[in-house]
């Protein structure tokens, strides 16, 4: 493609060609906002999101039946979602957590609620979403069993259940699986362009759990997830916080489009030399530290040392999350020197 072409490139165009490493015009970017970060500094979001607008954005799901949740999630109480886990929050422009798992007891097993609201998606807008703008368009929908166990079992009692594997936790993991299949199938029967997964895989400096027990009980299901997209002819994207270092050979190696991930948990330049140019890394910039307590000197500085290491005549997206602490000053140079580089 010549070169004037390049300079007319969709959004849509730009995170496709970052993804095939075929030299986009420039790095397409996107902006994690929490309601935290908008209720601090309307301004400096509002500012923030007209010079840089997102060239990704997630469909609405549009449902036809209501989801049966109760409460404000990012407002101090309560809050229960669909599959009925109840998260408290102390803090507004945040999730809370699960203090109380719905699941204590196996014997409660029966009883676990599956959001089949969840596959009332209407299609037909959907795709008309889709048509009427021209920017990269992410699923309305986001799997996560590894979490959903938590929620469901507490974190405490899911690592006990890992270690000794009663019956009960294959049949949970079996309903949770199949449900996720049947909304990835649904989102992948629309015109969205990637479906979307997760799964909070890391602490600091290791792996919550074993990369053994990972590779035996949860590679097989993203490793469906991911077939399933690909043979509907969708990309994937993965967030998943913390160090998984150790399992990112498998996720590459299963064929994931694009990660997200807290690469400064790794080491930047360790993640590029084993990785660049074999996958598309998401972001993000390091909001432990970099983004709340940082200068905008250092912001440039990792930047920069980001893209020597990870850009490949594509394979990075620019996102950045603008939560808890990060500086709008920060967050701001975040994608101005992106757009430099």
């Amino acid at each position: 493609m010549a070169a004037g072409n390049n300079m007319e490139m969709t959004p849509r165009d730009l995170v496709r060609r970052t993804l095939e490493f075929d030299s986009p015009a420039r790095i397409p970017r996107q902006l994690w906002l929490l309601p935290w970060a908008v209720q601090r500094y309307p301004e400096q979001v509002a500012a923030i999101q007209k010079r840089f607008p997102d060239d990704l954005v997630s469909a609405p799901p549009f449902y036809k039946r209501a989801l049966p949740v109760q409460g404000d999630r990012y407002e101090p109480g309560c809050y229960v979602d669909e599959w009925g886990c109840r998260f408290e929050n102390v803090q507004s422009g945040i999730i809370g957590e699960v203090r109380k798992p719905s699941l204590s007891d196996w014997s409660q097993l029966e009883a676990v609620r599956i959001p089949e609201e969840r596959l009332s998606v209407d299609v037909r807008r959907v795709n008309e979403f889709c048509r009427q703008t021209d920017r990269f368009i992410l699923a309305g929908c986001v799997p996560r069993p590894f979490e959903r166990l938590q929620f469901l079992r507490g974190m405490e009692r899911l690592l006990v259940d890992l270690m000794r594997q009663p019956p009960e936790l294959f049949s949970l993991i079996e309903h949770i699986h199949e449900f996720y299949l049947k909304e990835l199938e649904l989102w992948a029967g629309t015109d969205v362009d990637a479906l979307f997964i997760m799964d909070d895989w890391g602490a600091q400096h290791a792996m919550l759990i074993s990369p053994h027990l990972w590779r035996v009980l949860f590679k097989p299901m993203y490793a469906e997830y991911i077939d399933l997209a690909h043979s509907r002819g969708k990309y994937v994207f993965m967030h998943s916080d913390g160090y998984i270092l150790d399992i990112l050979e498998d996720l590459i190696a299963l064929g994931l489009d694009a990660l997200n991930c807290q690469i400064a948990c790794m080491g930047i330049g360790t993640v590029g030399e084993r990785f660049a140019g074999q996958c598309t890394f998401w972001g993000e910039i390091d909001r432990q530290q970099l983004l709340p307590h940082g200068m905008r000197r250092d912001v440039l500085a990792v930047v920069r040392e980001m893209h020597a290491a990870l850009y490949r005549n594509g394979g990075v997206i620019a996102q950045c999350e603008f939560g808890p602490g990060a500086k709008p000053d920060n967050v701001l140079a975040v994608f101005e020197a992106w757009d430099g580089v």
